[in-house]
């Protein structure tokens, strides 16, 4: 069984929503036979390649609300990321666009690594406050995730995987997910948000149930 999720590195929704889906996949009897597949999706595809503005002054501006308000806002979201065990830190960190991350997620997904990259991008962000932007960020997460060095310096120095990034964003378009993380399994079955892990783990069975039916019609 596959499940494909959508999401940005630059999203707390979509790490709470990663956390209490691997929550729920931990408990799943067939977890051993489901494949995870992270799928690229923009919030703000038109950042600055490099972050010059903090995550509270973006957010600031787009919510309208001054940097005390939005630092209370973002507050409460760090607030349900230590539930699930997350330490955020990042209203500080410059803002900068995700493309050059997502698409070394595809460099790793084609390596066997992109779970292990997707954490340590998301970790540097959200937990260590640092800018995706930084092309040194992304070579210490990709090395941490154990990626080959020359691979990430080609990929880093070029356009590859950026029609594959592009390629996913068009397919959650398809899909009519307006925002992150969406979540599909095998195909057929969509979740939008960072759902309670009961939800995830009643879908996971609900799913694998409906996969055994149709294999014995």
């Amino acid at each position: 069984m596959r499940i494909e999720i959508w999401a940005d590195v630059v999203c707390p929704w979509c790490y709470i929503g990663k956390r209490r889906f691997e929550t729920a996949l931990a408990g799943f009897a067939h977890r051993d036979d489901v494949e995870v597949v992270y799928r690229s999706f923009e919030l703000d595809p038109f950042a600055p390649e490099v972050g010059s503005e903090s995550t509270v002054t973006v957010l600031g501006r787009k919510f309208g609300k001054d940097e005390a308000a939005t630092r209370e806002m973002m507050a409460g979201v760090d607030e349900l990321a230590a539930a699930e065990g997350l330490e955020f830190g990042y209203a500080d960190a410059l803002h900068a666009r995700t493309l050059n991350a997502h698409r070394l997620l595809h460099l790793a997904r084609s390596v066997g690594r992109q779970k292990e990259l997707m954490e340590q991008v998301l970790a540097a962000y959200f937990s260590r406050g640092e800018s995706l932007g930084d092309p040194d960020v992304l070579r210490r997460a990709a090395a941490a995730a154990g990626l080959d060095a020359a691979r990430v310096e080609e990929v880093l120095g070029s356009t590859e995987y950026r029609d594959e990034v592009m390629a996913d964003i068009a397919q959650a378009q398809a899909y009519g997910a307006s925002g992150v993380p969406f979540f599909v399994v095998d195909g057929r079955f969509g979740i939008s948000g960072a759902q309670p892990t009961e939800l995830f783990g009643q879908a996971l069975e609900q799913a694998w149930s409906s996969r055994e039916s149709s294999r014995e019609v």
